[in-house]
């Protein structure tokens, strides 16, 4: 298993106690396109991790493969203008979530970050998150997704 999988792994052990069962790919997952055909698993069920710069604060929005993130939603959600929202840069994600771009995971985040859930990723059974690298995923009930990353269920899809 890949160090940075591994490290996922462990963490949510010791910090939530949550067994993740990683699967990797060599192949890559970088798009959930990618991810859901490695995995065999419909694209709406990828659940990406979008780091969002929102005016001085990062926030995680965890959200469908199939769907984009809502700037102007997000913005409305936290009263914010949509222009004070961006996609944050991959330097400021490394600093404060401990992981690089493609294999942000929903939580085991190194700062205390607003989690927003995509609702549709609430209509599955199981969807699949990144689990430290762009080639590791794990699978993942939606409301134990909830729970551990602290989200909010929300709107936020484009």
């Amino acid at each position: 298993m890949h160090e940075r999988a591994a490290e996922f792994a462990d963490r949510a052990d010791r910090e939530y106690d949550f067994e993740v069962e990683v699967k990797e790919f060599p192949e890559g997952t970088k798009t959930a396109e990618d991810a859901a055909e490695a995995i065999g698993c419909d694209v709406a069920q990828i659940a990406s991790s979008i780091a969002m710069q929102a005016g001085d604060r990062l926030v995680v929005v965890v959200t469908s493969g199939a769907n984009r993130v809502s700037e102007a939603k997000l913005a409305g959600l936290l009263g914010l203008d949509e222009d004070d929202v961006a996609m944050a840069n991959a330097g400021e994600i490394k600093a404060a979530l401990g992981w690089s771009i493609g294999g942000v995971p929903p939580f085991c985040h190194d700062a205390e970050v607003p989690v927003y859930l995509d609702e549709t990723l609430t209509e599955f059974e199981t969807v699949w998150a990144a689990a430290g690298t762009p080639e590791a995923v794990f699978p993942i009930d939606p409301e134990e997704l909830r729970t551990l990353s602290g989200a909010e269920v929300a709107d936020v899809a484009e």
